[in-house]
């Protein structure tokens, strides 16, 4: 790789930060004429093909936003640091991303794609901040890359490229999964949001018999005791591919074990969409534990089901619902106990909603199976980042 000169990121392309058009004049999002990508459209350990996003700007829009071509970059700069995506059309993005237009006659955008995903971790150790990790403009811009010739650049892009479509592939499997139990639960309960079934509607409050956030002290121990941060708690599981291991005293031990069966969601973070994430935990072969980031709730088990509740929770409604008992306070977003006990959920017979959750569960054990493949892959394609870049094909 030596042999390959190395350049700031700011001369093989021009950088934008993104933009949010004023959501107070409503114009802006009176139509789908633009994607608006956020880092939540963008996923973590690959490179996305941005064809689609969640929501979108009008043409209107277009002088108030930063407008970028197909095969610009996209890298979250913001919270999650090093999310990548090349954007398949037009679109904008907001501010929490910095685009990169590549300059055609020295840069593929495919391998500047896989040359700053090479850099991330660099860009972690950047953005290394107390309450909200940030890389700004300036910064971005004189992160280094190696710069091949242009066809040593198609070549590694093409490695790479047969790499990342066998993960989207696995990726399309387990959504189709995720689909399948969507399906389910329309089918068995309706739309919760229209709720024609006509189900008894109650606060959380009334079902919650305890809940508590969990420990404020942080450490790394590798013959600690697991305990969950944010980044572990996703949309309807929790991910142990990296955790996070604490030596813990006995008080703190009996505080902040978790139970089978305990609901979690994320109390707080510097990026609303991942505010109200939840799952249910199920234990595993070794102890495990929370920290404050995360709020542990039990309910009472004769009204409410976990996997019901998550299933709902994680829904276009449960969103909704949480949406406006989300807080802002110093550049973070917050659910307290309180909020949580506003939410207010459609509960249909108990009976019922163990039937869907028995489902929940055959159908989680296939999505295990994948996400283990899914986890292979992702190792598998940075071993070839790796050897690409030091130019053994």
């Amino acid at each position: 790789m030596g042999k390959w000169e190395m350049v700031r990121l700011g001369d093989v392309g021009t950088i934008i930060t993104g933009s949010t058009p004023k959501t107070s004049d409503a114009q802006n999002y009176s139509a789908n004429d633009l994607s608006f990508f956020k880092p939540g459209d963008i996923a973590e350990n690959t490179i996305s093909l941005l064809s689609s996003s969640q929501d979108f700007v009008s043409d209107y829009a277009r002088p108030h936003c930063r407008v970028v071509p197909p095969n610009s970059i996209l890298v979250t700069c913001i919270g999650i640091i090093g999310k990548i995506g090349i954007t398949a059309h037009e679109s904008t993005c907001n501010q929490q991303i910095n685009a990169i237009i590549p300059n055609s006659k020295m840069c593929n955008p495919n391998y500047l794609a896989c040359a700053i995903s090479r850099a991330k971790r660099e860009m972690n150790h950047i953005a290394n901040a107390a309450v909200v990790p940030i890389i700004n403009k300036s910064q971005f811009s004189n992160i280094q890359i190696p710069l091949p010739p242009l066809p040593i650049q198609q070549k590694i892009a093409d490695v790479l490229d047969c790499a990342s479509a066998l993960i989207e592939k696995r990726k399309a499997q387990i959504s189709k999964l995720d689909l399948l139990v969507k399906s389910r639960f329309v089918e068995m309960f309706g739309d919760p949001v229209r709720n024609e079934k006509g189900w008894e509607v109650k606060p959380l409050s009334k079902i919650i018999i305890h809940a508590n956030n969990g420990m404020a002290r942080r450490g790394n121990d590798e013959n600690g005791s697991i305990v969950l941060r944010l980044i572990e708690l996703q949309n309807g599981y929790i991910d142990y591919s990296k955790p996070n291991r604490i030596s813990l005293d006995d008080a703190e031990k009996g505080r902040y074990l978790l139970k089978n069966g305990d609901f979690l969601f994320a109390r707080v973070n510097g990026n609303p969409e991942y505010v109200g994430r939840c799952a249910v935990f199920k234990n595993i072969c070794e102890s495990v534990y929370h920290n404050d980031h995360i709020i542990r709730v039990r309910f009472d088990g004769e009204q409410l089901d976990g996997l019901f509740a998550s299933e709902l929770f994680n829904s276009s409604y449960g969103k909704s619902e949480m949406k406006d008992k989300i807080k802002t306070s110093a550049g973070q977003y917050t659910i307290n106990q309180a909020g949580i006990g506003d939410i207010k959920l459609p509960l249909p017979p108990f009976s019922l909603q163990t039937n869907f959750a028995d489902f929940v569960q055959q159908s989680d054990k296939s999505k295990l199976e994948m996400r283990r493949g899914l986890d292979k892959l992702e190792l598998l394609y940075k071993a070839l980042i790796q050897k690409c870049f030091e130019g053994v094909m």
